[in-house]
Protein backbone atom coordinates (compact mmCIF):
# COMPACT_ATOMS: atom_id res chain seq x y z
CA UNK A 1 0.00 0.00 0.00
CA UNK A 2 1.50 3.33 -1.05
CA UNK A 3 1.23 6.49 0.98
CA UNK A 4 -0.73 9.11 -0.91
CA UNK A 5 0.28 12.70 -0.68
CA UNK A 6 -2.58 15.16 -0.42
CA UNK A 7 -2.91 17.78 -3.12
CA UNK A 8 -1.92 21.17 -1.77
CA UNK A 9 -2.91 24.04 -4.02
CA UNK A 10 -0.26 26.71 -4.31
CA UNK A 11 -1.27 30.14 -3.05
CA UNK A 12 1.59 31.88 -4.84
CA UNK A 13 0.24 34.71 -6.94
CA UNK A 14 -3.43 33.87 -6.34
CA UNK A 15 -4.40 37.48 -6.82
CA UNK A 16 -2.71 37.77 -10.23
CA UNK A 17 -5.02 35.20 -11.81
CA UNK A 18 -8.11 37.40 -11.90
CA UNK A 19 -8.39 41.11 -12.83
CA UNK A 20 -10.89 41.61 -10.00
CA UNK A 21 -8.31 40.51 -7.45
CA UNK A 22 -5.60 42.64 -9.08
CA UNK A 23 -7.80 45.73 -8.64
CA UNK A 24 -8.58 44.59 -5.09
CA UNK A 25 -4.90 44.31 -4.18
CA UNK A 26 -4.08 47.68 -5.75
CA UNK A 27 -6.92 49.27 -3.77
CA UNK A 28 -5.64 47.68 -0.57
CA UNK A 29 -2.07 48.78 -1.33
CA UNK A 30 -3.19 52.37 -1.80
CA UNK A 31 -4.34 52.32 1.81
CA UNK A 32 -0.63 52.22 2.68
CA UNK A 33 -0.23 55.51 0.81
CA UNK A 34 -2.96 56.99 2.99
CA UNK A 35 -1.00 55.86 6.04
CA UNK A 36 2.20 57.37 4.59
CA UNK A 37 0.54 60.75 4.10
CA UNK A 38 -0.93 60.61 7.60
CA UNK A 39 2.61 60.00 8.90
CA UNK A 40 3.86 63.06 6.98
CA UNK A 41 1.13 65.20 8.55
CA UNK A 42 1.79 63.75 12.00
CA UNK A 43 5.48 64.55 11.64
CA UNK A 44 4.51 68.12 10.73
CA UNK A 45 2.40 68.40 13.89
CA UNK A 46 5.29 67.05 15.97
CA UNK A 47 7.70 69.54 14.39
CA UNK A 48 5.23 72.35 15.03
CA UNK A 49 5.09 71.37 18.70
CA UNK A 50 8.91 71.39 18.83
CA UNK A 51 9.07 75.03 17.82
CA UNK A 52 9.33 77.38 14.88
CA UNK A 53 12.79 76.32 13.71
CA UNK A 54 11.87 72.61 13.65
CA UNK A 55 8.68 73.42 11.76
CA UNK A 56 10.55 75.58 9.23
CA UNK A 57 13.02 72.72 8.62
CA UNK A 58 10.08 70.37 8.03
CA UNK A 59 8.57 72.82 5.54
CA UNK A 60 11.94 73.15 3.79
CA UNK A 61 12.14 69.35 3.53
CA UNK A 62 8.69 69.31 1.93
CA UNK A 63 9.94 71.67 -0.79
CA UNK A 64 12.70 69.32 -1.93
CA UNK A 65 12.35 67.63 -5.35
CA UNK A 66 12.21 64.18 -3.73
CA UNK A 67 9.41 65.28 -1.45
CA UNK A 68 7.47 66.77 -4.34
CA UNK A 69 7.84 63.54 -6.33
CA UNK A 70 6.78 61.54 -3.26
CA UNK A 71 3.72 63.77 -2.88
CA UNK A 72 2.80 63.28 -6.55
CA UNK A 73 2.88 59.52 -6.05
CA UNK A 74 0.81 59.93 -2.88
CA UNK A 75 -1.68 62.13 -4.70
CA UNK A 76 -2.12 59.64 -7.54
CA UNK A 77 -2.58 56.82 -5.03
CA UNK A 78 -5.09 58.80 -2.97
CA UNK A 79 -7.11 59.71 -6.06
CA UNK A 80 -7.24 56.03 -7.07
CA UNK A 81 -8.09 55.02 -3.51
CA UNK A 82 -10.95 57.54 -3.39
CA UNK A 83 -12.28 56.49 -6.78
CA UNK A 84 -12.14 52.78 -5.95
CA UNK A 85 -13.71 53.40 -2.54
CA UNK A 86 -16.75 55.04 -4.10
CA UNK A 87 -16.92 52.22 -6.67
CA UNK A 88 -17.45 49.81 -3.76
CA UNK A 89 -20.16 51.82 -1.97
CA UNK A 90 -23.07 50.60 -4.18
CA UNK A 91 -22.02 47.02 -3.48
CA UNK A 92 -21.85 47.51 0.28
CA UNK A 93 -24.99 49.68 0.52
CA UNK A 94 -27.17 48.49 -2.38
CA UNK A 95 -30.51 49.58 -0.95
CA UNK A 96 -30.05 53.37 -0.76
CA UNK A 97 -33.33 54.97 -1.76
CA UNK A 98 -34.51 58.55 -2.15
CA UNK A 99 -38.22 59.30 -2.31
CA UNK A 100 -39.05 55.61 -2.39
CA UNK A 101 -36.90 54.95 -5.47
CA UNK A 102 -33.74 52.87 -5.30
CA UNK A 103 -30.68 54.75 -6.52
CA UNK A 104 -28.64 53.33 -9.38
CA UNK A 105 -25.03 52.34 -8.55
CA UNK A 106 -23.64 54.98 -10.94
CA UNK A 107 -25.59 57.71 -9.10
CA UNK A 108 -24.25 56.57 -5.73
CA UNK A 109 -20.66 56.45 -7.02
CA UNK A 110 -20.96 59.74 -8.88
CA UNK A 111 -22.46 61.53 -5.89
CA UNK A 112 -19.64 60.33 -3.65
CA UNK A 113 -16.97 61.41 -6.14
CA UNK A 114 -18.56 64.84 -6.63
CA UNK A 115 -18.84 65.29 -2.85
CA UNK A 116 -15.17 64.30 -2.36
CA UNK A 117 -14.07 66.67 -5.14
CA UNK A 118 -16.18 69.51 -3.72
CA UNK A 119 -14.84 69.08 -0.18
CA UNK A 120 -11.27 68.87 -1.51
CA UNK A 121 -11.76 72.07 -3.52
CA UNK A 122 -13.24 73.91 -0.54
CA UNK A 123 -10.32 72.83 1.66
CA UNK A 124 -7.82 73.88 -1.02
CA UNK A 125 -9.44 77.31 -1.33
CA UNK A 126 -9.48 77.72 2.45
CA UNK A 127 -5.78 76.88 2.63
CA UNK A 128 -4.97 79.29 -0.19
CA UNK A 129 -6.88 82.15 1.43
CA UNK A 130 -5.54 81.45 4.92
CA UNK A 131 -1.98 81.13 3.63
CA UNK A 132 -2.02 84.47 1.82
Amino acid sequence: MSARRPYIRSMDGWWRRDPFFIRYMIREATALLVVAYAAVLLLGAIRLAQGESAYERWLAALRSPWSLAFHLVLFAGLVYHTWSWFQIVPKTMPSISVGGKKLQPAVITGTGLVAAAFVSLVLLLLLLFIGS
